[in-house]
Formats: C-alpha cells, sequence, structure tokens
C-alpha cells in the first residue's frame, strides 16, 4: 500500500469543499428564530417546574409564612 502525497491530499481536500453548500439566508433565519423560539419555551418550562418544586420544598418543610 503506497502513501498518499501531500499534493493528493490537498486536491482531496479542494474537491470535498466545492460539495459544501451554504444555507441561504433566508433558511438561516427561519432556523435562527426556530431555536430562539424553543429556547424560550424551555426556558419558561423550567422556570414552571423549578417554582413547583420550590413550593413543594417549601411546604414539605414547613417554610411558608
Amino acid at each position: 500500500m503506497s502513501k498518499p502525497s501531500v499534493a493528493g491530499f490537498f486536491q482531496q481536500v479542494k474537491q470535498e469543499a466545492n460539495k459544501v453548500t451554504w444555507a441561504t439566508r433566508k433558511e438561516t433565519m427561519v432556523s435562527t428564530a426556530t431555536v430562539l423560539m424553543m429556547v424560550f419555551i424551555a426556558g419558561l418550562f423550567f422556570l414552571m417546574v423549578d417554582s413547583a418544586i420550590f413550593n413543594v420544598i417549601n411546604l414539605v418543610l414547613g417554610l411558608r409564612n
């Protein structure tokens, strides 16, 4: 088995780089909006869960005023 040459390696890298496709501006904006919406929803979910656990612990330990 022969060792690949450095020139051959860079030729393969160039061929693979030519196959790369970039997202359009619209696709990027839609993906960004989707991620931000999911982060907001997840934040609300964890806020509600944290509040519920906090209230249950306070109730069990009798820390309510």
